[in-house]
């Protein structure tokens, strides 16, 4: 499954545009690559997120293509939340 498609049917960011942008800045990585929005997303790989001034880090746990909101949650496990603190000039 594509990035981008994996990020909105998650609901780790709520649409496939916005997960396109994110990628495209290099704010997200697979298994500790950076990754594009096209990059091929599996069971078992992790994805670290930048969001603002954290960065999630999760588990995949199961692919779907469609999902309801309850369901969105199972699809991925927390690994970790870290703060990320800006170096200030």
């Amino acid at each position: 499954m594509r990035l981008d498609k994996f990020l909105k049917v998650s609901r780790l960011i709520k649409r496939r545009t916005l997960a396109k942008e994110v990628s495209d800045q290099g704010r997200i990585t697979i298994n500790g690559q950076q990754a594009k929005a096209s990059s091929t997303v599996k069971v078992g790989d992790e994805l670290a997120v930048r969001f603002g001034q954290k960065i999630v880090t999760v588990k995949i746990e199961k692919l779907q293509e469609t999902s309801r909101k309850e369901e969105a949650a199972d699809m991925y496990s927390l690994v970790k939340e870290e703060k990320v603190e800006e170096a200030v000039e």
